[in-house]
């Protein structure tokens, strides 16, 4: 099959970190920004946040379209049972890896593809835990200042110098961790009948 029978690929987002992934696999995409609300609802936990963000991202932009795939992600870090966002701060986020320091964090991402022609939606979520090693205030500080994580949920960058922060990773795909699980999604596609290593795209 050559690239132009292939079903034009959506990216239902506008995080650079997700448009990097998906590039990995394949050029080939557009990503477009979902009009979505993201605000939790009450009583919502992590996983059906997670799972219904993921959706909603997707189905905002296939509405939009008559035909192609589309992708939706959402991802939350769990705490001690509490959701963590983006520290959006420099105090915030030493006071996020302070927390973490010795303990465990997971994050839950949910993942969407939806068949803009068939209206088929497939859905999961990867879970990905992060053991953090004891830290002190000046590691703290310095990992903050030289990478700068303040949009990233729980203050770091696995893919950069977060791993220093680190005891162990456990999951089964690192990717998600990041934002995108590609292991997941590339079964995703292939139920869809495309084969991204294959297809051309």
């Amino acid at each position: 099959m050559n690239q132009s029978a292939l079903p034009a690929l959506y990216l239902a987002s506008t995080s650079v970190y997700r448009r990097q992934l998906l590039a990995k696999l394949t050029p080939h995409f557009t990503a477009v920004k979902p009009e979505t609300d993201e605000t939790p609802f009450s009583g919502e936990d992590a996983t059906a946040l997670v799972r219904r963000l993921a959706r909603a991202k997707a189905q905002a932009v296939a509405n939009t379209l008559s035909e192609g795939l589309v992708i939706g992600s959402d991802q939350v870090a769990v705490f001690n049972g509490q959701i963590i966002g983006k520290p959006h701060t420099v105090d915030n986020a030493i006071a996020q890896l302070s927390q973490f320091s010795g303990h465990s964090v997971t994050f839950l991402t949910g993942l969407a593809l939806i068949n803009a022609t068939t209206a088929q939606c497939q859905l999961i979520v990867e879970p990905f835990t992060v053991s953090f090693r004891i830290l002190n205030e000046q590691e703290i500080a310095a990992y903050v200042a030289r990478e700068q994580p303040l949009d990233c949920a729980g203050s770091f960058k696995s893919e950069g110098l977060g791993i220093s922060l680190f005891s162990a990773l456990r999951g089964d795909d690192p990717n998600s961790l990041i934002g995108l699980p590609l292991i997941k999604l590339l079964q995703l596609l292939r139920n869809e009948g495309v084969d991204l290593l294959t297809a051309g795209y």
